[in-house]
Parts: structure tokens; C-alpha cells; sequence
């Protein structure tokens, strides 16, 4: 039975005819309404390339990796990448979004949105079985759901679906088929699915604790997991994908995750001496090792445009942050192009201050505001601070970039009326408290789409209470209620006109400014064969095989 097309794929190619959406935009929206990435890109008038086999591909071996290995329990609950780099060797996800943004079907065979984006059908893939031996089911999409939804759980999932889903609107209609009952119009749920806590679960064993019952579809089984030293995760052979030669994947025998902390001369060391082969920059800053190894010729570093970024964040609940002046002062103290020089080496683009990235479909074009210490001035003297404000920051001290952003600012910031005080932690300590302090730099990850963040991170629940990664509590009646009509909205044009009043009310009013956003680069040594650079930092790594 031919497959039905969304009746607004056929809009989105007019607009794209029409020069209103590129034929990149017009991918990436087609495949999110249940177009194959095959089907679209012929739609686009583009040639299809598939992943090209280049001969015999060498099997075993084993991938030693740096990295950072922190507490994990449950996966629903990681605020970092890192940990996730690690079990998606183990567990999958739903859907997978690509370093170029298409989101294709994984542990789905494919999804079908009724026409007004409020139905959604999930067909789940036949012939997975977990790692323990389980077969993989509708019951485990349904149960890692409502993991996501329950309060007690506190995933960051919750933040993103809990808008437009809840436990009542999830249907098991057959052993692998679901729908969702959305409570308003959603575009982006296929991308949502592949968020980093979204790894799918054994409903029959897994009780709150991964590491107690590692049971996933992936091709790899965990087998060692030390906080702070050592992970070791060993290929199976009975995983449900083949690779590029016809047989099972993996090609790897076994990878191992190395914790070297967050310093990187030794990374350097290591991967210059072949005693590791990837370093995983998911989670720490990688100026100081791209400089290091971007001639090295027994090096490869491949680097990804991302809408990842530094965030400075305000708590609007604290004093004297719960003044709308005194945080549109600090952003007036922002040199954008001088900390993206001297911070990232300009190795990206400069932030204008709302958290919507100028490659996103939906960004509205606005000029990246000024450097204007005299007004800064003013508007704390308006606040009632005549005579300026010392604050504190907190920064991670594993992130180079971020120090040095943080140097940066408060250097020029003393001519806008702020004496900052930095106080330097270790990566893991700031993550502990990230939430906590008043004013900070996170670091956000890529999000393919404006909508994403913004839900996640700048908004209320259903309850009224700041979603879990609100970190700054902001919430704005207004621009929640156009969020929620963003979210809904198809039409390129239209979706483009609420943003900019998004954008300006984050500008105006909001509690964040973006410093730059930055380039992503994956390091490895020259044997490392099969890798793709990817905007998160997402160790795809099913391909992966070593020379």
C-alpha cells in the first residue's frame, strides 16, 4: 500500500519553488512529517548519495576512547552528553537526526502526523530483540514514555513533550504500533525522540538504575562501568543491523571509555602516543586540542556547524537578577565578536543574546546587538544601582573557552558598572549545581529546530513550575503562548514572524545571553575509520571500524 504524504509536504515544496525555503529546510521539515529521507530529497530535486562501502571493511579491534566517566543511573535524567556517548552504545533510540539534520527512522519503521499535527503514528520496528534476550515491543516505547512524564523520574523529556503530551494521550493500539494524542499541534516530535535522554528501555527489567540492568537494543553490551576510571562495552552478535558487507554490525570487537578528567595536555599526550584513538570533546572545551592537532597528519578532526553554545544565565528569582534592567545591562557589556575571536578563535558565529541559532528554519534575522557599556550604566542606575553591582559567576573549569569567555566579560564589563567575581569548579561540580547558581555559563547543546531549546529550557509546566532545565526560572506569559502557536505552526513565513517576536521578547526581557556559538569538532587518530562529524557530538559509532 503506497504510503501517505502530509498534505503540508506539498506546501513546504511549493514554498521551497517559490524560493521561500531552501531545499535544506525543506528536508528536514518533509522527513519530520513521515517523508523518507530517499523520497525528499528526490521531492528537492536533489541526488540521492548513500553512505558509499569502500571495499573490505577490517573487523575487531578495540576503540580506546577519553572522556569523562560521571554518575549515571537513569538515562532519562542526564544533563550531559558524555554519559549518554556510553549507553547509546547499549540502548537506542526511536528516531536518528544526522549531522545534517534529517531525522530518519531507528528503532521506528516509520511515523505518520494527522493533518493537524495532533495524532501521531508510530510504527515500531519488528525483529529487535534487547541484549538480555527480551524482544523489543510497543510495551517499551509506552513504558519509556511514561518514565519521561512521571514528576518523581524529574527527565529533562518532561520539559520537552509534557507541552503536548500526556500519559492519557499515549495509545498502544498493537504490539508495535502507538499513536499519540497530542494536546496541541507539534511539528517536532520525530526530533524529540532522538534527545539524549530519550534512550529506549526495558520495561521488563529496567527498575531506576541502568547500570543494574544494562538492557539495550544496540550492537554493543556493557559490560564494565567505573565512575571516574573505566567503561568497557563488548560488540554482540546478534544485533539487528548489518553493516556496509552484508554481515551483523558491529565491526568493532569492543570499545573502551577512558576517564582522563578534563585536562587536556593529556589527551594530547595520549592520542599522539596511539594509547588512545578518539578523544570525546562532547563535554570539555577543544580549542587548546585543535590547535595542538589540527596539522598533525596521523590526526583527523572533523568539525560541525551547531547552534551549541555558551550560555551566561541569569536566575530571575534571585536579586539582583529579578530586575529586567539590570540583565539587559549584562548583555550590554557583551563584545560578541571579540569573545568569539579571542574565546573560540572565531571558529563560529556570533550570539545576539536569544537562544535561537540564524542557521535554524525558523530564525528571524536580527543585527548581533552592540557593545554599550554607557548604557549599561544607565539602565543599573534605573534599577537603582547608581554606584554599579558585584556579582558572582560560576564557570567550569574544564571548559577553556568558557573561562576564557568569563575573563572576557568581566574585564569589559567593569566600564558597564559590573565588578564579577568568577569562581572556577571542576565541569562535574558545576553540573551538580548548574540549576543552583544565580549566574553562570552552561553549556547548551545542538538543537535542530528554534522550537526545541525553547521548550526545553524557557517555560512552565503544566503546573505552572519552570520545567526541570529552566535554569534561570524564567517563564513570560507571552512568549510561551506564541512558543506553544511556533510549535504548532507549519508555514515557513508564518512560523518566521513569531520568532521574531520570540527572539526580541528574549532579547528585551529574558535572562540569557549567547556569547557565540560554536563549531564542533570530533578528533581521532588516522586509522579511525567510518566517522561522521555531528553537530552533538553524538558518538554514532555502529560503523566505526579501525584500520
Amino acid at each position: 500500500m503506497k504510503k501517505r504524504i502530509h498534505p503540508a509536504v506539498h506546501d513546504l515544496k511549493n514554498d521551497m519553488e517559490k524560493g521561500k525555503l531552501s531545499r535544506r529546510e525543506f528536508l528536514r521539515m518533509s522527513t519530520l512529517l513521515g517523508v523518507s529521507a530517499f523520497t525528499a530529497t528526490q521531492m528537492a530535486g536533489l541526488p540521492w548519495v548513500s553512505k558509499a562501502f569502500a571495499g573490505t571493511v577490517k573487523r575487531g579491534g578495540t576503540l580506546k576512547i577519553a572522556t569523562a566517566l560521571q554518575k549515571i543511573a537513569h538515562p532519562a535524567t542526564y544533563s550531559w552528553i558524555a554519559a549518554s556517548n556510553v549507553t547509546r552504545q547499549v540502548a537506542e533510540y526511536l528516531t536518528l537526526t544526522d549531522g545534517k539534520n534529517i531525522t530518519h527512522p531507528y528503532l521506528l519503521e516509520n511515523w505518520e502526523a494527522s493533518d493537524d499535527l495532533k495524532t501521531w503514528t508510530l510504527n515500531v520496528r519488528k525483529g529487535v530483540k534487547f541484549n538480555n534476550g527480551d524482544t523489543f515491543t510497543a510495551d517499551d516505547v509506552v513504558f519509556t514514555f511514561n518514565q519521561w512524564l512521571d514528576e518523581t523520574v524529574g527527565s529533562s523529556m518532561k520539559g520537552m513533550v509534557g507541552g503536548y503530551l500526556d500519559a492519557n494521550g499515549i495509545e498502544k493500539t498493537n504490539d508495535y504500533q502507538i499513536k499519540l494524542h497530542l494536546k496541541v499541534p507539534e511539528i517536532a516530535v520525530p526530533e524529540h525522540l532522538f534527545q539524549y535522554p530519550a534512550q529506549i528501555l526495558n520495561h521488563k527489567t529496567f527498575e531506576g538504575d541502568f547500570l543494574k540492568a544494562p538492557h539495550g537494543t544496540g550492537p554493543y553490551t556493557l559490560e564494565t562501568y567505573r565512575e571516574g576510571e573505566l567503561a568497557v562495552v563488548k560488540a554482540r552478535k546478534d544485533y539487528w543491523r548489518k553493516g556496509a558487507d552484508g554481515k551483523r554490525l558491529p565491526y568493532l570487537d569492543e570499545m573502551k571509555f577512558i576517564d582522563m578528567g578534563t585536562e587536556t595536555a593529556p589527551m594530547i599526550s595520549a592520542i599522539k602516543s596511539k594509547d588512545i584513538d578518539f578523544i570525546d570533546l562532547s563535554d570539555i572545551g577543544g580549542t587548546d586540542i585543535y590547535r595542538a592537532l589540527k596539522d598533525d597528519s596521523n590526526i583527523q578532526i572533523l568539525s560541525a556547524p551547531t547552534a551549541s553554545a555558551r550560555v551566561l544565565r541569569m536566575r530571575v528569582d534571585l536579586k539582583p537578577w529579578d530586575n529586567e534592567k539590570v540583565r539587559l545591562a549584562l548583555k550590554k557589556c557583551h563584545n560578541h565578536e571579540k569573545i568569539l575571536a579571542l574565546s573560540y578563535m572565531g571558529q563560529g558565529l556570533e550570539g545576539q543574546d536569544f537562544h535561537v541559532y540564524p542557521l535554524h528554519p525558523e530564525y528571524c534575522k536580527m543585527p548581533v546587538p552592540a557593545y554599550d557599556p554607557e548604557g549599561s550604566k544607565k539602565l543599573l542606575a534605573e534599577a537603582g544601582y547608581p554606584n554599579g553591582l558585584t556579582v558572582n559567576m560560576a564557570v567550569g573549569s574544564g571548559w577553556p573557552d568558557v573561562v576564557r569567555y568569563a575573563e572576557i566579560l568581566k574585564q569589559d564589563a567593569i566600564a558597564g558598572g559590573f565588578k564579577i567575581n568568577l569562581q572556577t569548579m571542576p565541569n562535574s561540580q558545576y553540573w551538580e549545581k548548574w540549576t543552583e547558581v544565580d549566574l553562570g555559563i552552561t553549556p547548551w547543546t545542538h538543537r535542530p529546530l528554534g522550537t526545541m531549546v525553547l521548550n526545553l529550557a524557557y517555560k512552565a509546566d503544566e503546573n505552572g513550575k519552570p520545567v526541570a532545565w529552566n535554569e534561570t526560572r524564567w517563564v513570560d506569559e507571552e512568549f510561551s503562548k506564541i512558543l506553544e502557536e511556533a510549535n504548532g505552526t507549519l508555514d515557513v513565513e508564518k512560523r518566521r514572524k513569531l520568532f521574531c517576536k520570540l527572539q526580541k521578547i528574549q532579547y528585551d526581557r529574558g535572562s540569557i545571553a549567547i556569547g557565540y556559538w560554536r563549531s564542533v569538532w570530533m578528533v581521532a587518530r588516522s586509522n579511525v575509520k567510518g566517522l561522521d562529524g555531528h553537530p552533538n557530538g553524538y558518538m554514532l559509532f555502529n560503523d566505526v571500524s579501525l584500520a
